[in-house]
């Protein structure tokens, strides 16, 4: 894992923006829907409705694009689906980085890579439509997951397919087709996938956290800010 993580910060500075953003221009604010963050703790996020509207109303107060963070972060939201219940221990622990914005806003690939699956999970609380990308970086393979897309991004997508760096290949999904989330894109680094296809975990249990973090290493090595 050291070794992915120097290739990762080496390349930081040579990375296309993941979401349209101008540097100079542009303003992200921290979202983090920790358990213990006082932020919308009088809102009902359980409703994905409610929770859009109270984003967008905090990037507007903030004159901020985009909304993002969670990574490493325990999350009580994750209650609202029984699909993170466990009968031992539940899954609260977020070791993705979330983008809040608006739906349809462009994803593009912040290094080049392949198609390495695809999948709808469409299940409550679920990515909704996932796109996976393998990459090869100084001779190191490692992956990348978007989660929560537009179901049309699946359309014509096809194993090992070429995706350039800076190329544009999906787009934040509506509430109705991510999971029933407020919309934003999931993105996450990993290392070892295993045998996982479409689909990989992006909250686990908090007593598995270091294996998770030490998988899936902070995204913002492959963010633009």
């Amino acid at each position: 894992m050291s070794k992915l993580l120097a290739i990762l910060a080496a390349q930081q500075n040579n990375v296309a923006p993941i979401v349209p953003f101008e540097q100079q221009y542009d303003k992200i604010v921290e979202l983090h829907f920790a358990a213990n963050e006082s932020l919308f703790a009088d809102q009902d996020l359980s409703n994905p409705y409610t929770m859009e509207h109270c984003i967008s109303q905090y990037l507007r107060q903030q004159n901020a694009r985009y909304g993002a963070g969670g990574y490493g972060v325990l999350r009580a939201i994750y209650g609202r689906s029984s699909l993170f219940d466990g009968e031992a221990e539940a899954r609260r622990f977020h070791i993705g980085c979330d983008i809040f914005g608006e739906a349809g806003t462009p994803v593009f690939a912040p290094i080049a890579g392949k198609i390495h699956s695809f999948a709808d999970n469409p299940a409550l609380g679920d990515y909704g439509a996932t796109i996976i990308l393998k990459h090869t970086l100084s001779g190191e393979v490692f992956y990348t997951l978007y989660g929560h897309l537009a179901r049309t991004d699946l359309d014509r997508l096809v194993v090992d397919m070429s995706v350039e760096q800076g190329q544009l290949f999906a787009h934040f999904g509506t509430i109705e087709e991510n999971g029933n989330w407020s919309p934003h894109l999931h993105f996450q680094i990993i290392a070892d996938i295993g045998d996982y296809c479409g689909d990989y975990p992006g909250v686990c249990r908090y007593s598995e956290r270091e294996w998770y973090l030490q998988n899936c290493p902070n995204p913002v090595y492959l963010l633009p800010w």
